[in-house]
């Protein structure tokens, strides 16, 4: 579905829907389930810890970090939700985005929703797209100065990423997640991935462009389209054991040129559709990667 960008409306009412002033300074925190990771994990960096998230159970396996605190409770599939649980929380806002409109006339039922736009057909780079709506976030919550002060931390984040990448030539990179032994995952522009390589100095070395996610599904010969010494195949957890064995195996994996020369590596897992936190999770694991390569 097309995505609406928030409007001011929108925002004044779910602003009043929680009681709440424009200004930081609140006598306690709004009770609010978020339904998107990227969401829950700026609320928890402008100090504030959801009540209930979605998919909570899969936070340490695609999130990581900032760690979701034990006490948050799991509202079940963002596009599944469950009502009932959702009801029991009764949370003061419901954070979306345009990926969940389908199911969010039922949630309005329960409690005001926010729908905040990242990912959606509107184009354009996400990370300035995910530091827009942490400021809007912020706002909303009574938070904008915590949610200035944390963007102003994440611009010096990655300001230093790029200072130790430039210390010598970066390689171009290839990102990828495997979904099997035969397909992958490849992250395009106008992605997060993608935007962050910019920010901090490298290049994307996969020049088509994809849905506005920010991925290609490929066939893994497919890499092999790409040619050039200074390319590098980068591979995000989770990896499926039998893809993994299944690839170590093959000529056509071997014979890559990046896996030939040694440029290629395993990370440990990145929210590939997050915002900010994940943006400098990933800056930082590039400028790790860029200086043990040196």
């Amino acid at each position: 579905m097309p995505a609406v960008p928030l409007s001011r409306r929108h925002f004044l009412a779910a602003t009043a829907a929680l009681g709440m002033s424009l200004k930081p300074a609140q006598a306690s925190a709004p009770r609010i389930v978020s339904l998107d990771y990227g969401l829950a994990s700026t609320l928890l960096s402008l100090g504030i810890t959801p009540i209930g998230v979605a998919n909570a159970a899969d936070w340490s396996t695609w999130v990581v970090s900032p760690p979701l605190p034990a006490s948050v409770a799991d509202v079940g599939d963002a596009l599944a939700v469950n009502l009932e649980a959702l009801t029991s929380l009764s949370p003061d806002l419901v954070l979306t985005t345009p990926y969940l409109d389908s199911v969010t006339p039922a949630i309005e039922k329960i409690a005001p929703c926010l729908r905040l736009s990242i990912y959606d057909a509107s184009g354009g780079d996400v990370l300035p797209k995910a530091e827009r709506a942490t400021v809007e976030l912020g706002q909303a919550v009574g938070r904008e100065r915590e949610a200035r002060d944390f963007l102003d931390r994440a611009a010096r984040h990655f300001e230093a990423c790029r200072q130790r990448i430039a210390r010598s030539p970066a390689p171009a990179v290839l990102l990828i997640s495997v979904l099997d032994a035969r397909h992958a995952r490849i992250y395009t522009a106008p992605g997060l991935f993608d935007s962050v390589l910019h920010r901090i100095g490298m290049r994307n070395g996969w020049t088509r462009t994809g849905q506005y996610w920010g991925f290609e599904t490929i066939g893994i010969e497919q890499l092999a389209e790409v040619a050039g010494p200074d390319i590098h195949l980068i591979v995000f957890e989770p990896v499926p054991r039998a893809a993994i064995a299944t690839l170590r195996e093959s000529p056509l994996w071997r014979s890559l040129p990046f896996v030939e020369r040694g440029h290629f590596a395993i990370l440990p897992e990145t929210l590939m559709f997050g915002m900010v936190n994940e943006a400098m999770r990933f800056a930082g694991q590039m400028a790790d990667y860029v200086e043990a390569k040196r």
